[in-house]
């Protein structure tokens, strides 16, 4: 099968409890062993979200052939957020912003996030966030329901739930939310899916609105291309799952 490979959801920058390193000479061999042509890039592990804007304009500047940058803010900081999006979106060219409620310890509707959305929905933002449900007691911060309001609120972003909602809860969830919204995406990573999963994915929410993603450095991404691979879905659904949504979502001239 030869077509684009685009990994939506990828990180750099190290956290060292989760063995997370950003050597990207090991990075492209794990790219070219998993047929994965680009990998879109985030840094989330550091409070300073200029720091870890930097982290990844610095990472993709060496390669920018085979990475593509994502931004990332923070409502820790409400005076620096806006400032910061202009920066990440206006000079260092990002493609699309992360954010991660978890960090935050508030819901992704809460209203410290209303700002940054109001921009990036002024300036047509693709925004991905950490998205579950199920997967441990009080796992509800980024439950996929949540992104309905939001979407409607916020009609010109592209809303990306990354993990989908993670367990088949979650799944489920996260599908009704995509069949609502015309504008929110579904994304492939997850270390708690069960068998049939994409298969779910793609039929509820359909070929065109699903993207795959690894969650590398803390997943494998060649176990998740894998899945892709080997669902159980049209070879059509599997080109656009592995790289024409993301091309079409983003822009990328690949």
């Amino acid at each position: 099968m030869k077509t684009p490979v685009i990994d939506f959801h990828n990180h750099v920058g190290g956290w060292s409890t989760a063995t997370a390193t950003d050597n990207q000479e090991l990075y492209l061999k794990v790219m070219d062993s998993a047929g994965v042509d680009v990998a879109c890039v985030n840094c989330i592990f550091y409070g300073d979200a200029r720091r870890s804007n930097d982290t990844v304009a610095e990472f993709v500047a060496k390669r920018p052939d085979r990475f593509v940058g994502v931004g990332f803010v923070t409502p820790h900081y409400p005076d620096e957020a806006i400032p910061e999006l202009e920066r990440a979106f206006g000079e260092l060219g990002m493609k699309f912003l992360k954010v991660y409620p978890t960090y935050f310890q508030k819901p992704i509707d809460d209203p410290g996030y209303f700002p940054i959305f109001e921009w990036c929905d002024e300036n047509r933002i693709v925004i991905m966030s950490h998205s579950s449900l199920g997967g441990f007691e009080g796992d509800t911060l980024t439950r996929p329901s949540k992104f309905i309001p939001l979407a409607k609120r916020y009609p010109q972003i592209r809303w990306v739930l990354a993990h989908s909602g993670n367990r088949e809860i979650g799944n489920h969830e996260a599908i009704n939310a995509a069949q609502e919204c015309p504008n929110i995406y579904l994304e492939t990573a997850t270390s708690m899916a069960n068998h049939g999963t994409i298969e779910r994915l793609v039929d509820g929410a359909g070929e065109d609105r699903v993207l795959y993603g690894s969650d590398t450095n803390l997943l494998d991404m060649r176990l998740m291309v894998g899945r892709i691979v080997t669902a159980e879905i049209s070879s059509e659904a599997k080109l656009k799952v592995l790289g024409l949504n993301a091309i079409n979502l983003l822009g990328l001239d690949i």
